[in-house]
């Protein structure tokens, strides 16, 4: 069913990017206005889990983990992958009051998900760089209805949600053509906390490609980033979710000299991820949830439906034991993780 829903986002991906440009309200806090470069780590280390403290909050890293895919933020929508600012409002604030907390997908394909016990990580993605994830005012703040303002406005209200996100940019990261304001803006992320990644020089679906241009659109788009002052790219989304027909160059190829490789590669569809530490994560397959809401495909797809059975299933989804050096589990679940990733489990 996932290569089903992987070609029904191709096909409404394809209409959706046809039609992406190519090129307010008074605020509760100064926080949420301004948000503030993240404060440095505690100097502290986290307690240490054991089974005990496990067992207390029903700790389970071999559990299930939501990555959500997001496109345009519209105010009016032009296609059914757009949401609102008010509809991706609606959907952070459930994940926040559901105990989830934002990772970025750099950090769950490395396995490093430090987030608080008894919570759970979720991984916010957006595709494409349209001007609607990312803007500056005029004073430098974020713009209040793009996708990071609302993310911020979240966080601001819930602080336990941690505000980051991934950003799958092509040639013209967030609609800005001048290089001096891509610096700009890609320097603002890094800055917060947020990941911006390779999702293609010009979003071709990479099927119909040969291998050679499949490698130059990976390679034109790192260049780029490199320019503007974005770090390699661990990770990788594939446009439409749609794969090359030979598949590794999705994670490592060449083209005029350059060599890239991605630690993992992102699907656009359709349930949630098993946990990185588990034998079964598809690190070069890692599927997403839409943001949607239950009608057609979305009524078994989408992230209504999933976090709906999240919350039905607790005990499916990855519960954090707050130690990120080591990995807890129920007793049953200790075979279902890699050795290799795993190598300090506490089971219960």
């Amino acid at each position: 069913m996932t290569a089903v829903t992987n070609v029904v986002v191709v096909v409404i991906g394809l209409v959706a990017f046809m039609m992406l440009p190519r090129s307010s309200g008074e605020e509760r806090s100064r926080v949420r206005a301004h948000p503030p470069a993240p404060s440095p780590a505690p100097s502290t280390a986290p307690p240490r889990a054991t089974a005990a403290s496990a067992k207390k909050v029903k700790a389970n890293e071999a559990g299930l983990v939501p990555v959500i895919m997001y496109h345009r933020i519209l105010h009016k929508r032009r296609a059914s992958i757009d949401r609102t600012p008010a509809q991706l409002r609606k959907e952070l604030e459930r994940l926040a009051k559901s105990g989830y907390v934002p990772i970025t997908a750099a950090e769950l394909a490395a396995g490093k998900i430090d987030i608080p016990a008894g919570t759970h990580p979720v991984v916010l993605t957006f595709d494409d760089g349209h001007p609607s994830h990312f803007a500056l005012d005029r004073n430098g703040r974020p713009k209040n209805d793009t996708a990071v303002g609302v993310i911020y406005k979240v966080a601001a209200e819930y602080p336990a949600f941690r505000p980051v996100a991934t950003f799958w940019v092509n040639r013209a990261p967030f609609g800005i053509q001048d290089r001096g304001r891509q610096r700009q803006a890609v320097k603002w992320l890094l800055d917060h906390g947020f990941e911006v990644a390779n999702h293609t020089y010009s979003h071709p679906d990479l099927r119909r490609l040969s291998g050679k241009r499949v490698s130059e659109q990976i390679v034109r788009q790192e260049r780029l980033l490199k320019k503007i002052g974005v770090p390699a790219s661990t990770t990788f989304a594939l446009p439409y979710g749609s794969q090359p027909r030979k598949r590794s160059r999705a994670h490592d190829g060449k083209w005029d000299g350059t060599r890239y490789h991605f630690d993992a590669v992102f699907l656009a569809g359709a349930e949630p991820t098993v946990s990185p530490y588990a034998k079964k994560f598809t690190r070069f397959a890692i599927p997403r949830i839409q943001s949607n809401g239950k009608t057609g495909d979305c009524r078994r797809w989408c992230t209504t439906y999933w976090l709906d059975w999240l919350d039905k299933h607790p005990r499916e989804r990855y519960t954090s034991d707050g130690d990120p050096t080591q990995v807890s589990v129920p007793r049953k679940l200790r075979a279902t993780l890699s050795p290799a990733r795993a190598k300090s489990v506490i089971t219960y």
